[in-house]
């Protein structure tokens, strides 16, 4: 009895890890769907780490229970190779050569995402004249429309703009750079958005045109109460009629904010296109994880540079419950790109920092 009822449970557990297999590699992969399409189900990459933590335990069960079978989750994380080595890379760091330049991107937040910061804007201020980057793109760069704060950066950078892309009684949202290489032009890429935008700027990198393109995509639009319920149901406060009802609103704010966004990341992708014969560089705030369609188009054609050169989780978003890489830089094949980094030790906004080296080759 004691017999069959060991065989049994082990039939039951391999079945059941097999299963979480399939599901890895069906969220995995599931970058691939359409969001504008099948809005729910694209969401479905979020749940990548869980699935990778699932078949870890079944791994560690395995080898504790009954090895032969702990080629079940090894397989299986052969199988999610590419979708794992995008989430989360493990390069090691890399010798920047002489001559590339330091990107920093960074949604500030209108420079009061954290209160424990009493002057918002002079941290960060601060912190961007310590970091000494050559190009700086911000997201929600809120402030810089007053001469004050140009003037201020202008102790560090040669060349700031800024580009408004809503200034209404509810809301207001500018895409920001601060550089020390000329600008020479910039323009809006136009998509359909409330409070949302992209712009490219072209600089002058010491005689070089590069197209430098800012993204701050659609945001999930979770308020504060949404946040508070998400905790909940993950702490298990939350259970019952009530869970679903407000995981079902949770996941239905997710879906439509991709169903937008994916639109918004093809409008961007047009433009890269018909713009390939500079050195280009993207970057901002995605608001999508690295599992996603928009990681997945951007990336076509383009290097990730996380991916290429970074190591670890990289979470530029630092909300509790919320931890995600959502900040992502890109480049054209022509630039090399060298240590990606998000600064996950800066604080004064909802978001970290995303660092990269870049050595642009070529004249242009």
């Amino acid at each position: 009895m004691l017999t069959h009822l060991k065989k049994f449970t082990v039939q039951l557990l391999t079945g059941a890890n097999v299963a979480t297999v399939l599901l890895m590699l069906l969220v995995g992969y599931s970058d691939r769907i359409y969001p504008a399409t099948h809005p729910l189900v694209s969401i479905v990459g979020m749940t990548f780490p869980f699935f990778l933590a699932v078949n870890m335990v079944f791994l560690l069960m395995w080898l504790l229970l009954k090895w032969t079978r702990a080629w079940i989750p090894v397989v299986g994380y052969l199988l999610a190779y590419v979708p794992i080595s995008i989430y989360m890379p493990l390069h090691p760091s890399q010798q920047v050569p002489e001559g590339a330049i330091k990107l920093l991107s960074y949604n500030v937040c209108a420079y009061s995402g954290n209160s424990k910061y009493d002057e918002g804007f002079e941290t960060i201020r601060d912190y961007l004249f310590q970091q000494q980057p050559d190009i700086v793109c911000l997201q929600e760069d809120c402030d810089s429309w007053r001469r004050i704060v140009f003037k201020d950066y202008k102790k560090c950078f040669a060349y700031n703009d800024t580009m408004t892309l809503v200034n209404t009684e509810k809301c207001f949202n500018c895409l920001g750079i601060h550089t020390r290489f000329p600008i020479l032009r910039r323009e809006r890429i136009h998509y359909e958005s409330l409070n949302n935008g992209s712009a490219a700027w072209w600089l002058n990198v010491d005689g070089d045109t590069v197209i430098v393109v800012n993204n701050h995509f659609e945001s999930c639009h979770l308020n504060e109460h949404d946040r508070s319920q998400y905790r909940q149901i993950l702490r298990g406060e939350m259970v019952g009629d009530s869970a679903r009802t407000e995981s079902k609103l949770l996941m239905i704010k997710l879906a439509e904010a991709n169903a937008k966004r994916c639109v918004q990341i093809d409008a961007v992708r047009r433009y890269i296109q018909d713009h390939l014969r500079y050195p280009i560089i993207v970057c901002g705030d995605f608001n999508d994880n690295p599992i996603s369609y928009s990681r997945r188009t951007m990336s076509k054609g383009l290097r990730d540079c996380f991916v290429e050169t970074g190591r670890g989780l990289g979470l530029s978003y630092n909300q509790k419950a919320f931890l995600l890489r959502i900040d992502h830089i890109f480049c054209t094949p022509d630039i090399e790109p060298y240590n990606c980094q998000v600064d996950e030790k800066m604080d004064a906004s909802d978001h970290n920092p995303i660092i990269c080296w870049l050595k642009i080759g070529g004249n242009h």
